[in-house]
């Protein structure tokens, strides 16, 4: 089984929320996880040869809830290469707003761009149709920790 490292951007709280049904699910599945709430660069280097789970909400103009945007900085700017790194990401957005997900899509694409390996497909979920994330997201983290 896998060692998972699930990092969230959150702002009221439901990728917090959907990270914590995230790490259930997946620790049902006999993984080890650990979700953090206001990530370092540091949690994100123990898990470099690893497998990480991004869940992040976007805020203003498709950019990084303030808990989460200090990490991306850093993987951005300060990792470059990470072709061990194993990952998903889970976007949260509301598709009334001209960058729907754009953290999530943000850090996938930075992701690609370090040659890190994208487990499956990235998941974007609208507040408009999904007030309630985890009837989507749940189903999805499920085929996903299978991947592992």
């Amino acid at each position: 089984m896998a060692k998972i490292g699930i990092f969230t951007g959150t702002v009221y709280g439901n990728a917090l929320l959907v990270a914590e049904e995230a790490q259930t699910v997946l620790e049902e599945q006999g993984h080890e996880v650990k979700v953090f709430e206001d990530p370092s660069l540091a949690d994100w280097q123990a898990y470099s040869k690893d497998v990480v789970l991004i869940v992040t909400s976007t805020t203003g103009q498709g950019d990084f809830p303030d808990n989460i945007a200090r990490l991306y900085v850093a993987v951005r700017d300060d990792l470059g290469y990470q072709p061990e790194l194993r990952y998903g990401v889970i976007g949260l957005g509301d598709s009334s707003y001209d960058n729907f997900c754009g953290a999530g899509k943000t850090f996938d694409v930075t992701l690609q761009d370090q040659s890190a390996k994208r487990v499956g497909e990235v998941l974007l979920v609208d507040a408009t149709e999904h007030p309630e994330p985890e009837s989507v997201t749940s189903p999805w983290v499920e085929s996903w920790g299978k991947l592992l």
